[in-house]
């Protein structure tokens, strides 16, 4: 997969942060993207595009006589307009978003491995959102570090919902699906032929023998009219099944969803 770091350039620290009612405070993280910026457009229509499907691999899965912008858009892609296919994309956006996030501004390894192998496009994958990993060295250390996040997406005008209390609820049942979505992840990495991929989330399937730290995170992603600081603030940990290992994340930005709608129109496009 080819990766960039441009595109999260536009992803800012605002300095703002959200007290929540259980006293944690929350950062906020601008989205200010540059659709006038073709290149870095271009180059990350292209890293989100293959998520679904290698660019190398669209020629030998696409059925004969159908153009890979048509296979992407009616076999690959969450639909633009048939239910559920916008929230499926604004959700599979939000999660790449965080991925990324968590990839190049703070070095965590992500399989890339929810997507590619979806039977039908409009459906959500199944499993964690999000598995960040962190190893000190080759070795098996207690420092080795797991991060579960949980991504809610609310990008089209509508704040009633609190987003943030819904990623920290589904948050507490990551634990429990932990070892369903290591073997998900494990399986994915070998089609793709990623042994050191598999190698690393290997030696997170041995807590038992090897531990390591486990952490927790919920992000909210919405589009600046959905983003109600008074609602957020309402949210609470109190729930949550380890509310001390717990980060949240808010990312905020403008017209989301018509952004999203363009980069799935870009990257098929450009494919």
């Amino acid at each position: 997969m080819p990766w960039t770091k441009e595109h999260i350039q536009w992803l800012h620290d605002t300095g703002e942060v959200i007290s929540i009612s259980t006293g944690n405070e929350v950062p906020v993280f601008e989205f200010a993207y540059d659709l006038t910026n073709k290149e870095a457009m271009s180059d990350w229509a292209r890293h989100f595009r293959n998520h679904y499907c290698a660019d190398d691999a669209i020629e030998i899965l696409k059925p004969q006589g159908m153009t890979n912008r048509d296979y992407l858009l009616n076999l690959k892609f969450p639909h633009q307009t048939n239910s559920p296919g916008p929230s499926i994309r604004a959700g599979d956006f939000a999660e790449i978003l965080v991925a990324d996030y968590l990839v190049f501004l703070h070095d965590y390894y992500v399989p890339r491995t929810r997507y590619d192998r979806k039977i039908i496009g409009n459906e959500s994958s199944k499993g964690s959102d999000v598995l960040g990993f962190k190893q000190t060295n080759h070795a098996p250390s207690s420092k080795d570090e797991l991060l579960i996040y949980e991504v809610k997406a609310r990008l089209s005008e509508n704040n009633a919902k609190n987003t943030l209390q819904t990623a920290i609820d589904d948050s507490s049942k990551d634990e429990a699906r932990l070892a369903e979505s290591l073997n998900g992840a494990k399986q994915r990495l070998y089609d793709q032929r990623d042994f050191a991929g598999m190698g690393i989330i290997s030696r997170f399937q041995q807590n038992v023998d090897h531990p390591y730290k486990t952490k927790f995170g919920a992000a909210a992603v919405l589009t600046d009219s959905s983003c109600c600081v008074e609602t957020l603030a309402e949210a609470s940990t109190k729930e949550h099944s380890s509310p001390t290992h717990l980060e949240m994340i808010v990312i905020r930005g403008p017209l989301l969803m018509s952004l999203v709608h363009d980069l799935y129109e870009r990257a098929a496009n450009e494919a």
